[in-house]
């Protein structure tokens, strides 16, 4: 995966751009891309991704795509199949709870560390982000609203100018999107609305502690709003079959 900065104007986390590229891509500008079309479940869970028709699309050599592919695939994004190929990870229920509970973990802290370096472009930088999440939400936009609301997690981790735990942050939303591709409930929103605009009032106000704790309420909401629950082993009639 691309190396974490720490820049406070955080360029835009992984999006997909026109596929009329003529430049050879980099491995890094591939791994990002291919990011960014899983963020936006544009690749959902279990597609596999040939080679060549990557190669084909970034005017590159099979080499540059599989150099992308294995940084995403190390970062557990990605699943390498042996004789199979290589497919977008699907995570168990008990992936899933894993990585909502890491992060509940982590966003606290990263909210602390913010607190004690936190300027006006910071507040503005994260309330753009809210504004163009909540466009999204109005018009429906579903992937558009899942990478913006990501892009607040990430964001925040990026400003607490922390190198390692923006890279885990990116990984854990990478994974998070995919958890709510699979696993979430028809109806419900995956990240409830106006949460992150109440995170931001409270850090602002210097309430570092309601802020921390709003941010744990506001993970718990987004698994809550998804079906984790482990499917029932179907009951095999041994009668019926050899009967």
């Amino acid at each position: 995966m691309k190396k974490a900065t720490a820049a406070q104007g955080s360029t835009d986390l992984p999006s997909s751009r026109s596929a009329k590229q003529r430049e050879p891509a980099s491995v890094e500008e591939i791994t990002e891309r291919v990011l960014g079309a899983i963020w936006e479940n544009q690749l959902p869970p279990g597609t596999k991704l040939v080679e060549e028709k990557l190669a084909a699309v970034f005017h590159v050599s099979r080499t540059k795509v599989r150099l992308a592919l294995a940084r995403l695939a190390h970062d557990g994004i990605l699943t390498v199949e042996p004789n199979r190929g290589t497919f977008v990870s699907s995570p168990t229920v008990e992936e899933a709870r894993q990585v909502l509970a890491t992060r509940r973990l982590i966003e606290p802290c990263l909210l602390r560390e913010l607190s004690t370096r936190l300027r006006a472009e910071h507040l503005e930088s994260l309330r753009r982000n809210i504004a163009l999440e909540q466009q999204a939400r109005a018009k429906n936009e579903r992937r558009a609203t899942i990478r913006h609301s990501g892009e607040f997690h990430v964001r925040i981790a990026e400003m607490s100018e922390n190198a390692y735990l923006t890279k885990y942050m990116r990984e854990l939303c990478s994974l998070t999107c995919l958890v709510i591709a699979l696993y979430d409930a028809p109806g419900e929103p995956s990240c409830p609305d106006h949460e992150h605009e109440a995170i931001l009032d409270a850090l602002e106000a210097g309430e570092v502690d309601r802020a921390c704790a709003m941010m744990v309420e506001h993970l718990n909401h987004v698994e809550n709003a998804l079906r984790l629950e482990m499917p029932e082993e179907p009951e095999v009639d041994f009668a019926a079959i050899f009967a």
